[in-house]
């Protein structure tokens, strides 16, 4: 896991578009949304940055960030647990000038003095929303060969459905003019069809400018650092965008959750996300699957720890998932500890944690609507 250090620290916002799956950020926050078997969604932007050299990660979180921290702990599976550096979680009033913030600006500007004592040239910014196992040193060394003042990472593809949904202030996301290179406007929460250059909201810039911006900014009031801050300096700033064309999720709604974690099946796709560098999470000491005489088992994507003795197929299992005898499983997610007894049947079913479905029952959804069992309940 050694890797030289990155001249640059990192800043990530795990609440951001909480409220884009409401079911899922309950007693969550978007970051520490499980995806994908084991992981959860901050594990492969932190693993990214820890596989780029970044060992100065700070987290600002603003709610529901409990089952967060249990996750992260003191950093140790990511190899950031540090005297100096390593992994910071800042809670709201951690600090006396800190409060629950409404955007990166306000956020950013209650760890003013962190960023003033840091010691790192670059700060790269990025939210959690998104399952991707992105080069930050590639990102890095693009900014510096540009010359630019900032960069931010974008994708070409379509806008996602869940985004265009969006309503209401707070929630917004952006796609990208970009002539020869230079982002010369930001789009906010445009609707236009086909392609787009649609931001991932990771940006990289000089630790001093970014001082200087977020002081700018908080004294004229401003609160989003995209909308009221960069989109405004498109003539003044030399902004550049870099296209990322490798594999990634974006988790939007529910249905774009379960499309994702669905399209895990695919070998193809598994191998994009995961392949070259890891990703970390924490670790739970578990046995290996158990597949009981009887089990039928078909294109699955199973982590430790499962109990399998009914018949499953085209579905993702968590950890320690128990299918009883008879059950049947299809087009399912279901997420850590979840029990389906004897003789029942799911199908389309997105199940939260410690679930449990009793005996000779039948939940099915549709391929356009699943049904949400929320975490702990029992059906």
């Amino acid at each position: 896991m050694v890797n030289s250090n990155a001249n640059a620290m990192g800043i990530i916002f795990p609440n951001s578009y909480d409220s884009l799956v409401p079911e899922l950020v309950n007693e969550r926050l978007m970051a520490s949304i499980p995806f994908g078997g084991r992981y959860r969604l901050v594990d492969f932007i932190l693993s990214s940055m820890v596989n780029s050299g970044i060992d100065n990660i700070n987290v600002l979180v603003r709610n529901n960030y409990h089952s967060l921290m249990d996750h992260l702990g003191s950093g140790r599976e990511w190899d950031l647990a540090r005297k100096n550096g390593g992994l910071n979680i800042f809670p709201p009033y951690a600090e006396k000038n800190m409060k629950p913030y409404s955007g990166r600006v306000e956020a950013i500007y209650s760890i003013l003095p962190t960023l003033e004592e840091s010691k790192e040239k670059y700060v790269v910014l990025t939210d959690a929303n998104m399952a991707v196992n992105f080069d930050f040193k590639a990102l890095m060394n693009a900014h510096i060969e540009s010359g630019a003042d900032v960069t931010v990472a974008y994708a070409k593809e379509e806008i996602p459905a869940g985004l265009k949904r969006i309503e209401g202030t707070g929630n917004f996301y952006y796609t990208l003019k970009v002539d020869n290179g230079r982002v010369t406007k930001f789009y906010i929460n445009s609707k236009a069809e086909g392609i787009q250059n649609l931001s991932m909201n990771i940006f990289i810039l000089e630790r001093t400018l970014l001082i200087d911006l977020i002081n700018t900014g908080f004294v004229r009031g401003s609160v989003y650092f995209e909308r009221d801050v960069l989109a405004t300096k498109t003539d003044k700033l030399n902004i550049r965008g870099y296209e990322f064309d490798g594999y990634h999720a974006r988790i939007c709604d529910m249905k774009s959750y379960f499309e994702e974690n669905m399209k895990l099946l695919n070998d193809e796709n598994l191998d994009a996300l995961f392949y070259g560098n890891p990703i970390y999470t924490k670790i739970r000491d578990d046995n290996p699957t158990r597949y009981i005489p009887g089990a039928k088992v078909k294109n699955v994507l199973v982590s430790d720890g499962c109990v399998i003795e009914g018949e499953v197929e085209n579905s993702v299992l968590f950890r320690g998932v128990k299918i009883g005898k008879g059950a049947k499983v299809k087009n399912c997610v279901l997420m850590q500890d979840t029990v389906i007894k004897d003789g029942s049947q799911v199908e389309y079913v997105i199940t939260d944690k410690d679930v449990t479905i009793t005996e000779n029952k039948e939940l099915c959804g549709t391929d356009s609507f699943q049904v949400f069992v929320a975490k702990g309940q029992i059906v």
